[in-house]
């Protein structure tokens, strides 16, 4: 408020001058540098993209709201899109604030580099695609839940958002900035090795409660099960939905070395929990951030089918190719093939 109101107070020489010092500001000292650049077709669009030094994938900004069904462009000088919360403009209307996360809210931040060229360059990682688009879709099913139609101004980022999601159910976001750009191509061959080192601690860590009992009582509810209130027993298999719903999407071949580093009983069983080996500043917090949007998508769905169908819509399980939707056989009432 206070800040709505100072701008409400300020001459527009006065604004002008603050909106270069801050873009000054943007561009001075170091900025990373793009080794790779190239463009993607998705949903109709071209999508410029970016590889920087430090492996960061960049959508450009322009892009990045042109796919959103955005129009606008930063305005000449100020290099950004935000608002007064510092949210980004595709996240500013007030509708959609109870469907961001805190984590997506501050991982909105825009990266400022320099081109190949050594022109500017604005853009956002390429992983927040996929999830400001699952806000405005989480924000449609409120709407058609509790009033039975979108509000028309939303529509077209709806239905952009749509596009997207549908555009990514069989590709991931970074293997198409890594092909665009060539970045693919010169990936060092111990690329594989350096993920495991960065998700897989060399030493147990502490045990922190990590499973919060929302995603059991939801697990539960899924599988048609009544959930007990009163202890912790969870079916057996449950480690093994367990497996495939979180450690098998988490990270390359993560769940093969959890597995290979975590010591079992004399009865097979592991004798700690899988997620005390991971790295406490990359594997844990990777960890929570995929829970969380699992939770999410467990509560959007029906049934375990329902959710199945979901999950594997945005988090596929690594190293597997999705099957092609394909329609099922017409059948008459008999359920013999027409």
């Amino acid at each position: 408020m206070g800040g709505i109101a100072r701008l409400a107070n300020t001459t527009a020489e006065r604004r002008s001058a603050i909106a270069k010092k801050a873009a000054e500001s943007r561009w001075g000292g170091e900025l990373p540098v793009a080794d790779y650049e190239g463009e993607f077709a998705l949903g109709g669009t071209s999508i410029a993209c970016a590889v920087l030094q430090n492996g960061t994938r960049i959508i450009t900004q322009a892009t990045f709201l042109r796919a959103l069904g955005r129009s606008r462009s930063p305005k000449a000088g100020t290099g950004v899109l935000s608002t007064v919360d510092e949210l980004p403009f595709f996240l500013q209307a007030e509708a959609l604030k109870p469907f961001i996360s805190d984590d997506l809210m501050q991982s909105t931040t825009p990266i400022f580099y320099r081109t190949k060229s050594g022109g500017k360059g604005v853009g956002y990682d390429a992983r927040l695609m996929p999830l400001v688009a699952e806000v405005y879709l989480r924000f449609r099913d409120s709407e058609l839940a509790e009033h039975g139609e979108i509000p028309s101004r939303y529509e077209r980022m709806i239905a952009a958002a749509d596009v997207l999601i549908r555009a990514l159910a069989n590709i991931g976001i970074i293997a198409l900035v890594d092909e665009a750009t060539g970045f693919q191509r010169d990936r060092a061959s111990d690329a594989l090795a350096t993920i495991l080192e960065a998700f897989i601690a060399k030493e147990l860590q502490p045990w922190v409660r990590t499973f919060p009992d929302e995603f059991y009582a939801e697990l539960f509810r899924l599988r048609g099960l009544e959930f007990p209130r009163d202890t912790v027993k969870r079916p057996q298999y449950f480690g093994h939905l367990t497996n495939d719903i979180i450690y098998r999407r988490l990270a390359p071949n993560v769940l093969a070395e959890l597995r290979e580093k975590t010591p079992r009983r004399d009865d097979g069983r592991f004798k700690h929990h899988l997620f005390r080996r991971l790295t406490s500043d990359v594997g844990h917090p990777k960890l929570r951030e995929h829970l969380a949007s699992v939770i999410t998508i467990m509560k959007l769905s029906s049934d375990y089918a329902d959710f199945e169908e979901k999950l594997d819509r945005i988090h596929t399980r690594y190293n597997e190719t999705k099957p092609l939707p394909l329609p099922k056989p017409a059948t008459d009432d008999d359920g013999k093939g027409l």
